[in-house]
């Protein structure tokens, strides 16, 4: 479009941005967090409520990660079966590790509900589409196991799928109506002020350079000098570096790529998104869609390329692969077009814990509003040794694989791969 942006859409609503408390990091802190997304940002609130002298620095921008450029899509999804967690560790630590979903998603909602935090958080539900026939007959044989899980969940067969969505791509789906949605750079801005309303010191433009260990404690190298901090909590996720190389070893980051289209006429929106829910579906290549919290857009993210490109190619190929889905979109152009990266981990699932008495949280493995905001928040309360900060992913082993040093040459093989089976399944 002629306004076109290659920005997050969401900074647009963004206007009054937070800025840093102060240009220069204190030499001496109770507590360095590195990272200024949602997981250091919730860690570091907790953290000064307890009383700690905390400092978040952030090598760019506060919140120049993916915590201002996601697509604000709330699950309860923890990707490993239930099944697949049993064989590996048994039948209680599964339901716990799976429980931890549903427990992120409902403390996120108590927290922001109880904070009064300004970030269009609402309970709108997820529809997930089945892109085969094959994949709604496995939807539908998982839904007894998911209610024993209580997760809130009914199927929508193929021909009442437009009571959900306007599209006749899908063979069906289900719903989850407990999920939510939320502004991404609100909710940020918000976490920001809170943050620095408690006395949080806050700098950007403050890169970790290199970590030194002196009597149990921690000196930080960074572009604005040393820094000594009594603990340390690395809060990167995908943007990880071979500053902290022990969890860079364990981090895939992926890029992943969103659009927001031109203004689309009001009734033409409701037609295509009647109930206002986020959307997925069960391409391994998978897409998430929403409409934006004004509903005057739509945003549709995914991956669009084996390997990593930019949002002036990405752009086109997403807006072909939504006409796709609804081709009432054919004339509607592109406003904006962006790019974030993610964390996977070998085994999918988010871990948290300590190193060498080093504290970190990440890969969050896609559901990651939810889910760091949660394990921000419970490594806080674990740095000031709080009775409530235990969860269920505590004691994993955090896997790597021999040779990888974190960047990960076997993703575009991965993505050519699925990408196949999905065109093969079509």
């Amino acid at each position: 479009s002629p306004d076109y942006r290659e920005q997050p859409y969401w900074m647009e609503h963004a206007d009054s941005l937070i800025r840093p408390t102060q240009a220069e990091p204190p030499k001496k802190v109770d507590l360095l967090i590195i990272g200024s997304g949602y997981t250091g940002l919730n860690a570091a609130i907790e953290a000064s409520r307890g009383g700690l002298d905390t400092l978040v620095i952030d090598k760019g921008l506060l919140g120049s990660g993916c915590s201002t450029k996601n697509g604000g899509q709330i699950s309860t999804s923890i990707k490993p079966s239930h099944d697949s967690l049993t064989k590996k560790y048994g039948s209680q630590k599964a339901s716990a590790l799976r429980n931890e979903g549903v427990n992120a998603l409902n403390w996120l909602d108590h927290f922001i509900t109880s904070e009064g935090l300004d970030c269009d958080f609402q309970r709108c539900g997820r529809f997930h589409g089945a892109h085969t026939a094959k994949h709604y007959q496995r939807m539908l044989m998982s839904v007894d196991a998911l209610k024993q899980e209580s997760i809130n969940v009914h199927p929508i067969d193929k021909d009442d799928v437009r009571s959900e969505l306007g599209t006749d791509f899908y063979h069906g789906g289900l719903v989850y109506p407990d999920n939510a949605s939320l502004h991404p750079a609100k909710y940020h801005q918000e976490l920001l002020a809170l943050a620095s309303s408690l006395g949080c010191k806050l700098v950007e433009h403050c890169e970790a350079q290199k970590i030194k260990r002196s009597n149990g404690h921690f000196i930080v190298e960074t572009n604005q000098g040393e820094i000594f901090a009594e603990k340390l909590a690395v809060a990167t996720n995908g943007y990880t570096t071979k500053v902290t190389p022990w969890l860079r070893r364990r981090v895939i980051p992926i890029g992943s790529y969103i659009i927001a289209t031109q203004t689309i006429d009001t009734d033409l929106l409701t037609k295509l998104f009647p109930t206002n829910r986020m959307i997925t579906d069960s391409r391994k290549v998978v897409y998430y869609y929403r409409p934006s919290p004004d509903r005057t857009r739509v945003l549709f993210g995914g991956r669009v390329s084996a390997r990593e490109t930019d949002p002036s190619i990405s752009g086109p190929k997403l807006l072909r692969d939504l006409i796709r889905l609804f081709p009432e979109l054919a004339e509607t152009k592109i406003s904006h077009s962006w790019t974030g990266t993610v964390a996977y981990s070998f085994d999918e699932l988010a871990h948290a814990g300590q190193y060498k008495n080093l504290h970190y949280a990440m890969s969050y493995c896609g559901s990651g509003v939810s889910m760091a905001s949660y394990l921000g928040m419970k490594m806080g309360r674990k740095i000031i040794a709080a009775d409530d900060s235990d969860t269920a992913f505590d004691g994993l082993d955090y896997p790597s694989r021999p040779y990888y040093q974190g960047k990960p040459w076997f993703l575009p093989i991965a993505v050519e791969w699925y990408r196949f089976m999905d065109r093969l399944l079509n």
